[in-house]
């Protein structure tokens, strides 16, 4: 296990943690005053009130829960959302109503969540040419339906 230092922004949030002994991911929790409403074809950036640190040989990934797609068509907008090593603010969640209802979100509901992964650095080397592969440049659909 990789050590994540976590900071409570406010006494009443709760930590996130693996649901099961098998889960990649742990829930964040919307950290709010008030219930939100994400109005259809619309975003609402919501606070979790939470705040990390860790190795610059990660990253944290935000990526949306699966149920609150499959049910309510509810996504993270930048999916995944990056958290760099270096970022020391508030864990934001872009949240996006894809679906034609309102939906709700109200304080310590599960919006997302959050996986840590390793961080693979590239070194760029410019070139004129690039090798030459049977695909070339085509792409968009190009390998069939």
């Amino acid at each position: 296990m990789v050590k994540v230092l976590i900071k409570k922004l406010d006494p009443q949030v709760e930590l996130p943690e693996y649901k099961t002994t098998g889960s990649s991911g742990m829930d964040l929790l919307a950290f709010i005053k008030k219930p939100v409403t994400v109005k259809p074809k619309t975003s609402l950036l919501i606070p979790t009130g939470l705040s990390v640190a860790f190795s610059e040989d990660y990253e944290i990934q935000i990526r949306p829960r699966s149920g609150l797609a499959a049910k309510n068509n509810i996504s993270v907008l930048n999916t995944p959302g990056t958290i760099d090593s270096d970022y020391r603010g508030e864990i934001k969640v872009i949240i996006y109503n894809h679906g034609d209802n309102e939906f709700i979100i109200n304080n310590g509901d599960r919006i997302a969540q959050m996986i840590l992964t390793p961080v693979i650095k590239m070194k760029l080397e410019e070139t004129l040419d690039l090798p030459e592969t049977i695909r070339g440049k085509s792409g968009f659909g190009s390998t069939g339906k």
